[in-house]
């Protein structure tokens, strides 16, 4: 269950990155959540995720930035593409970035995955491991249910409208 709780505690620490990002940048969409009800970015935990598991494999800093800079753009091309493809609606568009394939990913956002990929290895997942450490066992199926849930209504509601301001339940119209 541990990979679980790695997964939603860094799809929630990218979620407040991604809002942290939108304020820092004045853009006029400030709430950047991908799901309906639990506010995380799944790519971020997926992206975590794959560091994590290719960091044992990593020897020294450099191969680890080199990666996870990979591991974290193919995660954000793959979740950007099934949005795109399969539930019609887009989260992010690099297509004015200098390099950018299909506005999915760049060379610019490429390289900052993989400096952070060094704070998630060498800086936060120490603390994180510890966290999820103390997290009861008990509590891992009712949170898979609660996240599946969640996805599957969200991406249902996002196929069917088109848009991700239908993740906005809770904001005037």
């Amino acid at each position: 269950m541990r990979w679980l709780w790695y997964f939603i505690i860094y799809s929630f620490a990218g979620f407040l990155l991604e809002v942290a990002f939108a304020r820092a940048i004045r853009h006029p969409k400030r709430d950047r959540k991908c799901l309906l009800l639990l506010p995380l970015c799944p790519v971020y935990g997926l992206g975590a995720c794959l560091i994590l598991w290719l960091a044992p494999m990593a020897q020294g800093p450099l191969r680890l930035a080199l990666a996870g800079g990979l591991a974290a753009t193919g995660a954000e091309l793959a979740m950007g593409a099934f949005y795109r493809f399969a539930l019609g609606v887009e989260f992010w568009d690099y297509a004015g970035m200098p390099g950018s394939l299909g506005g999915l990913v760049c060379p610019v956002f490429s390289l900052c995955w993989a400096a952070l990929s060094l704070a998630l290895v060498y800086v936060v997942h120490p603390s994180v491991a510890g966290l999820a450490a103390l997290i009861p066992s008990w509590l891992g199926p009712p949170a898979l249910i609660v996240l599946a849930s969640d996805m599957l209504v969200s991406c249902a509601a996002l196929r069917r409208t088109g848009s991700t301001e239908v993740l906005r339940w809770y904001a005037p119209r």
